[in-house]
């Protein structure tokens, strides 16, 4: 017994070692999880897709890919503590990026900069480490939504009027629905559909309304995925319809009974009664067009504060949390103050002969003009010290201006209070060559950040709005209302000042 024993341990040892790295292999398992629910994005805006580690764990040390239909090319890779952008598809450069505050713990998300319709769909997050590899699916839904609807009347058709509703901007393919003032639904005589070169749909149907007493129809567009619809409503008026010549009607109608009544009346009697018919139809035609009068009246009424309505509701809605949109720029300045600026008179607009805009530009709240002579000072004075709190805005006209630089200027502070060499002065601007812009976050031999601009519509004139606490400048376009850029990591540590000048920055060589 003793004998077998021991030839049992020296059996089982060896098989005991070849376990070991299977079990080391299983404990070192893991799996990775994504939203049950898709990510849903507007167009144009930013999109987070997220993936979790499970069980929780660091993923700084594995290779982490998020690809579409292949591995290679993929949408991003992150290795050895840092992205490669060797593999990374040329759609996604310079929009994708990866979210790693929380990587530590096993989360990693992908941010999708200005989403496109051709975004949509399924993404994959994929981690390797060592021989494990394990992945996940995530999908995004891009939601468009198009243009208000547009009805017009296109003429005479099948003894009613044809209208035509269309729209585009959409995406996915939106629903469109004809109905009228009783909500019930209309079919489409035809209707047609086309996609733009980004992805997004035109709509475009037609309808043939023969019922005269129907007065309005309504279009009605709306996005699957969201719900969210346009609407537009049109009025066709009675006498657009066609119909029967009003004699030949009367006669119809009343030549069975001339023929008995001119067997016992006299030629006086009968005209006497067409008399009297006459009257009763032009009160009964005239009671008719008061009560459409009236009706009509009451609907304007009604769409006009219903739009009055509809604009508080979204004002409400703007202003409880205004900080993430990215549109209204008008709206906006009821959250800020207007800054205390004004022109360097040394270089006011010469060739202004206005004298009601000079006027104006005497007073505190004008807009800046330019010169162009007014050499490379800043054109923008403060009449105050330097920004160290709160929130501001100015705007500033720049015209048809070829070189400008335009934003704020940062003087630094010790701990002690005292202004630090004027050399560090650290500059957040927009910049203007020719054509082509950009922003930058430079000092007069350093450049931190340098980022071209796609601006579709030339600006005439630009709002800049500074949020001292939140470390936020941002740039609007006036001219169409839209949104530039923003500075979103400042990290202000001392007085802010506007900035304005005719050229571009003007850097050491070692800030090339």
């Amino acid at each position: 017994m003793v004998g077998f024993s021991a030839c049992s341990a020296g059996f089982l040892l060896p098989l005991l070692l070849l376990q070991l790295p299977t079990w080391c292999s299983a404990a070192s398992q893991f799996s990775v999880k994504g939203p049950a629910e898709p990510i849903m994005a507007l167009l144009g805006a930013d999109a987070t897709l997220p993936c979790q580690l499970s069980p929780e764990q660091s993923a700084a040390h594995m290779h982490i890919r998020w690809y579409r239909a292949q591995l290679s090319p993929a949408v991003l890779v992150h290795q050895d503590g840092q992205e490669h952008d060797g593999e990374q598809m040329p759609e996604y450069r310079g929009r994708a990026e990866l979210v790693a505050d929380s990587m530590d713990k096993g989360a990693v998300a992908l941010l999708i900069r200005h989403v496109r319709a051709a975004d949509n769909g399924q993404y994959r997050c994929y981690f390797k480490d060592g021989p494990i590899s394990q992945e996940a699916t995530v999908e995004l839904h891009v939601i468009g939504l198009g243009s208000a609807p547009h009805i017009h009347m296109t003429g005479p058709e099948d003894g009613g009027i044809q209208v035509l509703c269309s729209s585009g901007g959409w995406f996915p393919k939106p629903r469109l629905q004809w109905s009228d003032t009783g909500g019930v639904k209309l079919p489409s005589l035809s209707e047609s559909q086309t996609q733009d070169g980004d992805g997004l749909f035109y709509m475009e149907a037609s309808l043939v309304v023969t019922d005269s007493s129907l007065g309005n129809v309504t279009c009605s567009i709306q996005n699957p995925l969201s719900g969210q619809e346009k609407v537009a409503t049109i009025f066709l008026p009675e006498p657009f319809f066609p119909k029967m010549c009003p004699w030949k009607a009367a006669l119809a109608g009343t030549l069975p009974v001339l023929a008995l009544l001119l067997t016992g009346i006299s030629y006086t009697g009968w005209r006497e009664h067409q008399a009297k018919e006459r009257e009763v139809e032009k009160r009964k035609k005239e009671s008719q067009e008061r009560d459409q009068m009236k009706s009509e009246k009451e609907k304007a009424l009604n769409d006009n504060a219903n739009l009055t309505a509809e604009l508080g509701r979204r004002k409400k809605l703007y202003a409880a949390d205004w900080k993430k949109a990215l549109l209204y720029p008008d709206w906006r300045k009821e959250q800020f103050e207007l800054a205390p600026v004004t022109l360097n008179h040394k270089h006011f607009c010469q060739n202004n002969s206005d004298p009601e805009r000079k006027e104006n530009l005497g007073e505190e709240t004008q807009d800046l003009c330019l010169s162009k002579n007014q050499g490379d000072q800043n054109l923008i004075m403060l009449n105050t010290e330097g920004f160290t709190s709160r929130r501001y805005y100015w705007e500033v006209d720049i015209e048809d201006t070829c070189d400008w630089t335009l934003g704020i200027y940062e003087k630094p502070k010790d701990s002690s209070g005292l202004l630090q060499d004027p050399r560090r002065e650290k500059f957040r601007v927009l910049e203007k060559q020719g054509c082509e812009y950009r922003a930058l976050t430079c000092c007069l031999q350093d450049i931190s950040l340098e980022e071209p601009l796609q601006i579709e519509v030339c600006p005439k004139k630009i709002v800049i709005f500074l949020d001292y606490e939140d470390n936020d400048i941002s740039f609007y376009n006036m001219t169409d209302g839209a949104h530039i850029f923003s500075f979103t990591q400042a990290g202000f540590s001392g007085s802010l000042y506007p900035y304005f000048k005719l050229k571009s920055m003007e850097l050491s060589p070692s800030a090339q």
